[in-house]
């Protein structure tokens, strides 16, 4: 087990310098390319899966908006493969760092924004306002709506991040009690053992359920502006 408790969330170094990059490209190796007439199982249920997404993603989209469906697809698989990277034993979990998510939420974010303000201003505009507010109000709603709207991609990385991060304390957390537990109750240890096993499942689907969630609220930001 770590010494630290946040040993895992500290960025790997090699030689005195940062290795975060080769450990982020390292989950593209999961994704075969398909070179072959006919496709195997897993490129099969790769494939199957990511329309599976993408028609969930874009479903509601207008044909603007469906554009961005290749940019979706692959930022719910680079979540998803970050996020099952950071389940191996002794590995780094690169979004559990709030730096890297928002350095994806603000861009994407920004973009649909943009869009929203060059394809429908006025739309955009009247969302800051909303329908029938009394005339004395008016400064203080446009304030309070111009900052929730700012707070938008700061709320998508503080959310990944701090899931995958409870997620990893509380799996650690509870097999260092397992393992001091083995030399004083075999029984108790044997229980905490069995929690143990149940958490790293949900964890498991909580990685998966992240990534979803992550992509359908830009994709919704996007539905907003297009």
């Amino acid at each position: 087990m770590n010494e630290n408790l946040f040993t895992p969330f500290t960025i790997p170094m090699m030689l005195g310098i940062p290795i975060t990059t080769l450990i982020i490209m390292f989950p593209t190796m999961l994704f075969p390319t398909p070179n072959q007439l006919i496709n195997n199982r897993m490129i099969t249920i790769q494939q199957w899966l990511t329309k599976l997404t993408s028609k969930q993603l874009m479903n509601t989209h207008n044909p603007k908006g469906q554009t961005w469906s290749l940019m979706f697809i692959s930022l719910f698989l680079f979540i998803t493969s970050t996020n099952l990277l950071g389940m191996l034993p002794h590995s780094f979990t690169p979004t559990a760092q709030l730096s890297m998510n928002l350095g994806m939420a603000i861009p994407l974010w920004a973009g649909t924004v943009v869009m929203g303000f060059r394809n429908k201003t006025k739309i955009s505009l009247a969302h800051l306002l909303p329908l029938g507010t009394p005339t004395f109000l008016i400064p203080m709603l446009v304030m309070i709506e111009t900052i929730s709207l700012f707070i938008q991609p700061l709320a998508l990385a503080v959310r990944l991040t701090a899931n995958i991060t409870a997620g990893h304390l509380l799996l650690h957390l509870i097999g260092s009690a397992t393992l001091a537990l083995v030399n004083i109750s075999l029984f108790t240890a044997l229980i905490t053992f069995t929690i143990l096993t149940l958490l790293t499942i949900l964890e498991f689907a909580v990685t998966l359920i992240q990534a979803y969630v992550f992509t359908l609220l830009v994709s919704l930001y996007l539905q907003d502006n297009t």
